[in-house]
């Protein structure tokens, strides 16, 4: 899939061009909110190097925080998430197991995260200890981490609030079991991610009344083998979820996907491959009109020289 895009869905803004008088007044009084997401970056500080391949001068850290820079002087409303597989991938981690990883993206501003099977590749304890250096929460609801040094130390869920918006964000992980080697992980318990995330969108809905429900997945977008729970068959199980942001599977979808969940209801997907190649972006605007509305996507290609 070439991954080499920059999409835009504006059925809204046409759409509004046909509204009476009344109702373009509403509009006007719209929450504007940008998701900026990423997901596998794997320890990529710095850009591919300029060695001929594909990906060569693309993604590192100091390209990638310019453009949320420039996005935050543009938008009042920015939500920065990351649905894991932050660890392992270059000599960084080899020598200082995630410290450096963590203090770039604290200096990005991320706003959560949730943890991937290689976040646990220096083991639970040393995870735990790299938290000492961000300010941002660690989000997984379906990991039960009773008596291993992560308790008390990741959140199911954490409601962030943009203007009038309330925006409830929970995360799933994949089973590490035969994944990640027992020592890593220690007494960690998982437990079925479907009936997790039902079980907290559900609170986040109807008890907290977000207005917008974020999923981050590290799951993996879909598998061919039918008893594998990922992202597709999550969203079809879901109720309640808007959006799920995936990791795991490296994929670099054009655009986000949609699905219908149990409710007959669109759930978007959207993954943004892995390497911190590229930056998610999806807009949504809320009013009393539309009451939610996907607006559009862009996938923003990381490099020095990006130009929105």
């Amino acid at each position: 899939m070439n991954r080499r895009y920059f999409l835009s869905q504006s059925s809204l803004a046409a759409g509004t061009l046909l509204l009476p008088g009344w109702a373009l007044a509403a509009e006007a009084e719209a929450e504007h909110l940008v998701i900026l997401h990423t997901n596998d970056v794997h320890s990529r500080l710095d850009p591919f190097p300029m060695d001929g391949s594909r990906n060569q001068g693309m993604g590192g850290v100091a390209a990638r925080a310019a453009l949320i820079e420039q996005i935050r002087k543009e938008n009042t409303h920015v939500l920065l998430l990351d649905a894991g597989d932050i660890f392992q991938g270059t000599p960084y981690f080899n020598l200082y197991k995630g410290e450096p990883e963590m203090k770039a993206m604290q200096a990005m501003g991320y706003d959560a995260c949730t943890m991937g099977n290689h976040d646990f590749d220096a083991g639970l304890d040393n995870f735990a200890a790299q938290l000492q250096h961000v300010k941002f929460p660690v989000i997984v609801s379906n990991y039960d981490f009773s008596n291993t040094p992560m308790e008390g130390k990741a959140l199911p869920y954490k409601i962030f609030r943009r203007g009038r918006l309330k925006i409830g964000v929970l995360g799933v992980g994949i089973e590490l079991k035969g994944l990640v080697p027992d020592a890593l992980f220690g007494n960690t318990v998982y437990q079925d991610p479907v009936a997790k995330a039902n079980e907290t969108a559900y609170y986040l809905k109807y008890r907290e009344k977000c207005d917008l429900i974020v999923c981050l997945s590290h799951l993996g977008y879909s598998y061919r083998e039918g008893n594998r729970i990922s992202d597709k068959s999550l969203a079809a199980a879901s109720e309640n979820i808007d959006l799920i942001i995936g990791g795991h599977t490296h994929t670099f979808l054009p655009e986000p996907e949609k699905v219908r969940n149990k409710k007959g209801e669109e759930v978007l997907i959207n993954q943004v491959g892995w390497g911190g190649i590229v930056l998610g972006r999806l807009d949504y605007i809320f009013s009393k009109v539309s009451k939610k509305n996907f607006w559009k996507s862009h996938g923003i290609e990381v490099e020095k020289k990006t130009v929105l």
